[in-house]
């Protein structure tokens, strides 16, 4: 095999935004087929990527697994599990989506599926390759920040109205801003200061329709002694600090939202020398107050994960998120459902 020939399942945001351009424009891979039911994201598909077979449903795609060597999954939560599962029976390495499940048994399940067929899984972080977050973890590593006291970050938008349905869905489907921005601000907390403990939470559901949560908050004490609080708020008027890091020496402070998804959005490819760069009026503020300065905001990379998921897949490689990662950080999720 010198070339992964790839299906994604599901082509709304995810599959749309996040998955399908990376894929295409990797060397490394062929797009082959894409799995949506949706007539208008079937039209788009086909001409966006000619020559990709577009089918309706998995078991479309499943039947062309012999010809298939990776599967991405990219559906709503509730349907990981068994998409998963089926394409690791089927010999296919395969990317998941966050939340990777719902429960962190079913994850526990699938990594020993992968690993008694021999094949490759691994789960789509990628906020961890996020322009803002890669300047972050490079001030925390270089030492200019000294010793980091207490880091926030937040992932706040407004949207009265859900957009999609399984976002309205209970808990146990997936359902909330928890499980839906959680796995990003806990993963990325975890990646910068190591395990943590659940210290304090909040749920809140303000929409008034009955759904799930819409507003979050989580207390984290790392054993390192950093405490972390994330913020996920999907009726936020104005938004805070994406990132507010306090160190013994210094601070960071950033905000706004990484480049990468509205320049996808607008019509930039992954391929484009442009991509991933933030204009500098957006650079975050390092130091004290009036005295700070902005600070070049990293090249957003998401095209690594793919560059990484080629390396596993091809050359043996380790896969670029670890599942077991993804279960650290579900595992708080579900300890805050339990409270």
């Amino acid at each position: 095999m010198t070339i992964i020939r790839t299906a994604v399942f599901g082509y709304g945001l995810g599959g749309r935004v996040f998955h399908a351009p990376f894929i295409h424009a990797d060397p490394r891979y062929s797009l082959d087929v894409i799995v949506t039911s949706d007539p208008a994201r079937k039209a788009e598909a086909e001409v966006r990527y000619p020559g990709v077979r577009v089918v309706p449903t998995a078991a479309d795609a499943f039947a062309q697994a012999g010809q298939l060597d990776l599967a991405v999954i990219s559906t709503p939560p509730a349907t990981h599990v068994q998409l998963a599962e089926e394409a690791l029976e089927a010999g296919l390495a395969v990317v998941v989506d966050k939340p990777f499940v719902v429960d962190t048994a079913d994850g526990l399940r699938l990594i020993e599926l992968a690993r008694s067929r021999g094949t490759v899984l691994s789960v789509f972080q990628n906020r961890r390759w996020d322009g803002d977050f890669l300047t972050a973890r490079k001030l925390i590593a270089d030492g200019t920040l000294g010793t980091v006291r207490r880091f926030e970050s937040r992932m706040e938008s407004f949207k009265p109205v859900v957009s999609k349905p399984w976002k309205g869905a209970a808990a146990g489907e997936g359902g909330g801003i928890l499980y839906d921005l959680g796995p990003h601000l806990i993963d990325q907390a975890l990646q910068l200061f190591g395990p943590a403990e659940l210290q304090y939470s909040e749920l809140a559901a303000h929409r008034g329709d009955g759904g799930p949560d819409d507003d979050a908050f989580l207390a984290l004490r790392h054993a390192n002694g950093t405490i972390s609080h994330l913020w996920m708020n999907a009726l936020a008027p104005q938004a805070a600090p994406r990132f507010r890091i306090v160190g013994s020496q210094s601070a960071y402070s950033k905000w706004g939202v990484d480049v990468q998804e509205p320049s996808i959005l607008a019509g930039m490819l992954p391929t484009d020398p442009l991509y991933g760069v933030e204009d500098e009026f957006a650079w975050g503020l390092l130091g004290f107050d009036a005295d700070a300065t902005k600070v070049r905001t990293e090249k957003g990379a998401y095209p690594r994960f793919y560059e990484q998921m080629a390396s596993a897949v091809l050359d043996g490689a380790p896969v670029p998120v670890d599942p077991q990662d993804s279960l650290a950080a579900l595992r708080i999720i579900e300890a805050i459902h339990l409270r």
